[in-house]
C-alpha cells in the first residue's frame, strides 16, 4: 500500500521535527535542505518553497506551538516560589530532553557562528522564558518571600544555565537536580528564609 503523501499542517509538523531532529543529531554546520526532506519523507523542493534557507526553518520550527517554543510559557502561580522555581525548571529540563531542546544545544554551543539566528532566538524564546522566571521572583517579593535587591536578570538565568550545563554533562537531568538546583542555590540566594 502507498503511504498517503502529507500535506498542509501534517508536512510542516513533519518538516519541523526533522529539522529539530537533524540538527540535535548532527550540527548546525551539516544542517541542508537534502538531509531534511529525506528526514521528513518529502522532497525538497518542498522546503526550497517556503523557506530561503535552513537558518529560516531552523527558526520556524523553533518558534512554532507545536514543535518549538511557540507556546507562551505559563507562570505556575502556586503561591510559593520554591514549587514555582520546582515547576518551571521541571518544564525547562523536560524540554530539553524534547527535538526542540535538543536543538537548541547546538545552537548556543555554535553561536558565534550564526550570530544572527542566535539573537533571534534569544528574543523569541530565551528571553520570555526569563521574563516569566522574573515575573514569578517580582510575585515571590510581593509575598515577602524573595529580597527585592536579588530579582536579577543574572539571578533569574542561573537555574536555567546550571540544568542546561547538567543536561550537556550527562543528557539527562534528574527531578532531584532540579529540586537540588533550587534548595540549595536559587532559594538561599534569593534571601528567602525558609522553604516551605
Amino acid at each position: 500500500m502507498t503511504p498517503t503523501r502529507r500535506r498542509g499542517s501534517a508536512l510542516t509538523e513533519a518538516i519541523y521535527l526533522a529539522t529539530l531532529r537533524e540538527l540535535a543529531r548532527t550540527s548546525f554546520a551539516e544542517l541542508s535542505f537534502d538531509k531534511i526532506a529525506t528526514a521528513a519523507g518529502t522532497g525538497k523542493a518542498a522546503l526550497y518553497r517556503r523557506w530561503s534557507s535552513p537558518d529560516a526553518l531552523v527558526l520556524a520550527a523553533l518558534t512554532d506551538p507545536a514543535t518549538g517554543f511557540g507556546e507562551p510559557l505559563t507562570p505556575p502561580c502556586t503561591g510559593s516560589l520554591r514549587t514555582d522555581l520546582i515547576t518551571l525548571l521541571t518544564h525547562f529540563v523536560h524540554a530539553l530532553d524534547e527535538p526542540r531542546g535538543q536543538a537548541l544545544r547546538p545552537l548556543l554551543a555554535y553561536r558565534h557562528q550564526h550570530p544572527a539566528l542566535f539573537d533571534q532566538v534569544w528574543e523569541s524564546i530565551i528571553r520570555p522564558a526569563q521574563e516569566v522566571l522574573l515575573g514569578v521572583l517580582a510575585e515571590a517579593v510581593t509575598r515577602g518571600e524573595a529580597d527585592p535587591t536579588r530579582v536579577t536578570d543574572r539571578a533569574a538565568s542561573i537555574g536555567p544555565r546550571m540544568l542546561l550545563v547538567e543536561a550537556w554533562r550527562t543528557d539527562s537531568v534528574s527531578e532531584a537536580e532540579v529540586v537540588g538546583v533550587v534548595d540549595d542555590v536559587l532559594v538561599p540566594l534569593l534571601g528567602v528564609s525558609s522553604v516551605d
